[in-house]
Formats: structure tokens, sequence, C-alpha cells
């Protein structure tokens, strides 16, 4: 297992394509789930230097906040509430270009200006999410949301 990041300098899909490797690298031979969330979530926050990553995982009936990298965030978020608990509740990746914009919005910090959330499947269900926010409107497309799955998928 490597422990040092090399971080990608190139375009976004050059960078993703990086730290996935990177990120393989990491989860290899650990089975803990927390410790692979956790370095995920680091290797994220390191290579794109985003506001606020981490994962928020089901427990009884409602999202709680897991590992996370960035200021203090909110500890539990009901389905459908929010960009998470919809995320969770449609089962899909949700990009939201404006935060302010998005019915429900949780505001856990005033910086966060966009997000992208990720559902994480575990046999079928939604088992959590990984949240990431960025103190940038518009800054999520695409690229991100096919890269993040990508990332997501490789938790077991």
């Amino acid at each position: 297992m490597a422990e040092d990041l090399q971080i990608s300098k190139g375009t976004k899909e050059e960078q993703y394509i990086s730290i996935i490797q990177q990120i393989k690298g990491l989860l290899e031979g650990e089975m803990d789930l927390v410790a692979n969330l956790a370095n995920i979530g680091a290797a994220l926050k390191e290579q794109f230097n985003w506001w606020w990553v981490g994962f928020y995982l089901v427990k009884n009936d409602e999202l709680v906040l897991g590992p996370f990298q960035g200021p203090v965030a909110c500890t539990r978020i009901r389905k459908g509430r929010g960009v998470c608990g919809t995320s969770w509740a449609q089962a899909k990746t949700l990009v939201v270009p404006d935060v302010e914009q998005f019915p429900g919005h949780i505001a856990c910090s005033s910086f966060s200006k966009s997000e992208i959330v990720v559902p994480l499947f575990y046999r079928g269900e939604v088992a959590g999410v990984l949240d990431v926010d960025s103190e940038q409107m518009n800054h999520f497309d695409e690229t991100d949301k096919k890269y993040l799955e990508e990332i997501v998928s490789l938790i077991n």
C-alpha cells in the first residue's frame, strides 16, 4: 500500500485516472469499510482541494456522518431531505450547480456553493453516499459524475 499520493496536475480526466489508480492501491488488501472510506475521502480532498469531501452511511433509516475531510458537518440527514437524502431516496447521483436553488438544501456550511452526491450501493441497496461540496458555483459536471461513480464502485 502506498501512503504518499502523487498529485496530478493534468486535465480533470487525467487527474481522476491518476487518483483512481492510487485509490485502488490504498484499498488493496484492506477490508475495513471506515478505513477505506477515510482514505478515499483524503485522497480526493488532496487531489482536488474541494471544500468538503465525505461519506454518510445509512443507519436506522437516516444518513449518519462517516469519514470526511473539511469543516464540521451535519451529523444526521433524513431520507429525501437535502441533496444527500434525495440522492439516497432516488438512488442516483445528483449534480447541483447552485445549492441555493436546490429545494430543501441543508446548509451545513454557507461556503458550499455547488455539490455532487453519489450513492454507495451494497447488495442492490443504497448503503450510503459520497458527498462533495465546492465553494465555487457550477463546479461539478459529467466528468466528475463518471469518475466519482467509478470510485464509489470500488468500495466493497
